[in-house]
């Protein structure tokens, strides 16, 4: 059996990095994840620190600004895979900058996760974000580095509780009232984060997404608003009210709306009205389904999930 390739994590501690980390070592991947000394020292990181260190991970002290010690770390490892924070997309051109120093890295993978920013009808303040992804995409292309790029769409854990609702957050939020947006017709795809992590670590000595996007895209679980409300309603019910947001009010809100619902809602604007999830075809020549390579992955349905909500 070929020798599991050494993964490096920076950004490893957040959101979507946590699901990565630990997919990572539960498949028995030596890994590591540069954590910063701040991070380190943080009581509400105590619990997540010490359950990698259970799980055999080594956290080495670092962080993305110091160049030497960033390209010495990565020198003791084959692959990087970036998760860090909105705030950090664009100084991944500092780790770009030390792989190509390395020059051992067999594939990065860069903080992508969400849309295909390639693919996205977006308006601010999302478009300013997802065009920071995308540089970050021309700069590994430009630079020879290989790479794949996970799509993996709507965080299920972030958006499925609320049936999509921003603002509503409160555990658990009221669903007798979800707007549809737009004519509620386009599909949205939304995916476990333990599933993301297990699909892209699978990526990563598998063949397949090389020098491509890999979408997280299971077959039947594309849902449009309409879909997805009368599932609810379905296990749940009770009837909801469907209020509906045409595209032109929908703007609007956009531009009024504070932060972070102003972030989210263009977001909602692009797969809910645009279709940006679903609206294009996936070519072999740019892309592949996660599911069609590894169709042994048991992932967690949006049925499953919202089961557990009603």
């Amino acid at each position: 059996m070929a020798e599991k390739s050494k993964i490096l994590f920076i950004g490893g501690t957040g959101y979507i990095g946590k699901h990565i980390v630990e997919a990572s070592a539960k498949a028995g991947h030596p890994t590591f994840a540069l954590v910063r000394e701040s991070t380190l020292a943080d009581p509400a990181k105590a619990n997540l620190l010490n359950n990698f260190k259970t799980l055999g991970v080594n956290l080495v002290p670092g962080d993305l600004y110091d160049h030497q010690n960033l390209v010495k770390v990565i020198k003791q490892v084959d692959v990087v895979i970036s998760t860090v924070g909105h705030a950090l997309i664009e100084d991944q051109v500092k780790i770009i900058a030390a792989i190509k120093e390395a020059g051992n890295v067999k594939r990065f993978f860069p903080s992508a996760f969400g849309n295909d920013v390639d693919r996205v009808h977006a308006v601010d303040p999302a478009k300013s974000a997802f065009y920071g992804k995308a540089k970050i995409r021309r700069a590994i292309e430009a630079e020879g580095i290989p790479y794949t790029y996970v799509s993996s769409n709507y965080f299920a854990g972030y958006f499925l509780p609320t049936l999509a609702q921003p603002g509503q957050f409160a555990p658990p939020p009221p669903k007798d009232k979800v707007v549809i947006y737009g004519d509620g017709n386009p599909k949205a795809v939304f995916n476990k984060e333990d599933d993301i992590g297990t699909f892209t670590i699978r990526a990563v000595d598998a063949p397949g997404p090389w020098n491509k996007i890999l979408y997280i895209k299971p077959p039947k679980e594309s849902y449009s608003s309409n879909e997805l409300v009368a599932l609810w309603e379905k296990k749940s019910g009770k009837p909801a009210q469907k209020p509906s947001l045409p595209e032109d009010n929908l703007l609007k809100d956009i531009q009024e709306a504070p932060i972070p619902i102003t972030v989210v809602l263009p977001i909602h604007h692009g797969v809910f009205v645009k279709g940006d999830h679903t609206n294009f075809v996936i070519e072999p020549s740019f892309g592949v389904e996660a599911y069609e390579l590894y169709p042994d992955v048991k992932y967690t349905t949006v049925e499953e999930y919202l089961d557990q909500s009603v």
